[in-house]
Parts: structure tokens; sequence; C-alpha cells
């Protein structure tokens, strides 16, 4: 998928997330995860370490090597979005306490993996007018 398609698409989501209420915490840790793994793609291909066509799914999916290589790249935003997905099996799909919680570290999470997602981007897109 081309860098801007996933730019658009995590910002759609964010968008969504504004209108989960406080007990919509299943919804807030999937929408993180989707949002996020948006922008990782997003980041990953600013950098050009990966072709359109390569995207992260999910970050337990990946072959060894793939995520050394984006990891050397960008170790925080891997390790933020690793986190989001960690919570999903445990939160979404189990029934641990404490979900709500767990969505407010994953829309902190995904705010990490957001800014510097559009850190990188930002050279690129003033160049061409647009926003992160």
């Amino acid at each position: 998928m081309i860098p801007e398609l996933h730019r658009e698409m995590a910002e759609r989501i964010e968008r969504s997330l504004a209108v989960c209420q406080e007990n919509d915490w299943e919804m807030k840790i999937e929408a993180a995860m989707l949002a996020g793994t948006h922008w990782a793609n997003y980041a990953l291909h600013c950098h050009g370490v990966c072709a359109d066509q390569e995207d992260i799914i999910h970050t337990s999916m990946l072959v060894v090597n793939t995520l050394r290589k984006y990891a050397i790249v960008e170790p925080e935003l891997l390790r933020a979005l690793g986190e989001i997905e960690e919570m999903r099996p445990l939160y979404v799909r189990g029934d641990l306490k404490g979900g709500r919680e767990a969505a407010l570290r994953a829309l902190a999470l995904l705010g990490e993996i957001n800014e510097r997602a559009c850190r990188i981007a930002r050279p690129a897109h003033q160049d061409r007018g647009q926003p992160c």
C-alpha cells in the first residue's frame, strides 16, 4: 500500500476513536492497533526500508530478519506497536481486568507512534505543502 493511503487510513481510524465512550475499551485497543500499524507502515515506507507492497500486518507475524531490519530504523515505534499488540489477546479477546486502563495505555502508545511517524515524514510533506 502506498504511504499516503496508510496515513489517510490511520487518520480516519483516529477520528473514529473520538466517538468511543469510556467503556469502549476493546474498540480503543483495537483501533490503536489498526491505526498504529498504518502509522508504522507509513513511517517505514517514508524511511525507504520497505516497498509499497511490503506492509506490516502484525509485528508477531514478521519474519525475524524483517523485524530486525525495521527495528534498526524504528526501534521505539515498533516497541510501542508490539506493546499494543500484546494487549489484544488479554483485553479484547480475553477477560483480564483493567481494560479501561489498558485502553488508556494503548492510546498513549498510539500517540507516540503517530508523533514519530509524522516527525519522519514531515520534511517530505512540507516540500509538497501537505500536513503530516
